[in-house]
């Protein structure tokens, strides 16, 4: 089966989650478990069973590893990363990991456009102080007291554009 078939899929749930993250600020689990029978059918069909473990479950996996310590450290909501891995299922393990890393500068580049429209430059510097400062000091060798309360967020991110911008950015190439 053409390439052409699983990029076409991807780029649909991508552009859905897309909009329902930026009408709704949440990705429904049942367009990503669409994406995830879509994805499974046209591996299926594109190859020998095994194609499901080398390139399905493995991309799958790649997705989810990528986002997960972000979800764990509070830094993204789940759908992103099920929507991630979701992703790593069309492509396999090597554009999900290409994916994720142009994810994360499509993510950053958001973050600080969404920081400079909302003009809250001095308090997205001093959350990044904050979430350095015990870093910096445990590599200083000082030891932590009890760790204060986290800062306030600047504001969320409709995480799903990011993803979307990175995914199309890592096809586009592939396809030049």
């Amino acid at each position: 089966m053409s390439q052409t078939y699983f990029d076409l899929a991807l780029i649909a749930l991508l552009l859905l989650a897309c909009a329902f993250d930026l009408s709704k600020r949440r990705i429904p689990n049942r367009l990503l478990a669409i994406g995830l029978v879509g994805a499974l059918v046209l591996h299926l069909m594109s190859g020998p069973p095994p194609v499901l473990l080398t390139v399905y479950l493995a991309g799958f996996g790649v997705g989810l590893l990528m986002f997960l310590p972000l979800y764990l450290l509070g830094g993204m909501a789940a759908g992103d990363v099920k929507l991630m891995a979701t992703v790593g299922a069309f492509t396999g393990p090597a554009l999900a990991f290409e994916i994720s890393l142009a994810t994360y500068v499509a993510g950053g580049i958001l973050a600080c456009l969404i920081v400079l429209c909302k003009r809250r430059t001095r308090a997205a510097a001093a959350n990044v102080g904050a979430l350095l400062r015990p870093l910096l000091l445990r590599m200083g060798g000082v030891p932590l007291a009890p760790g204060a309360p986290a800062p306030k967020s600047v504001g969320g991110m409709p995480y799903a554009v990011a993803i979307t911008a990175g995914a199309l950015l890592v096809l586009c190439l592939r396809h030049t």
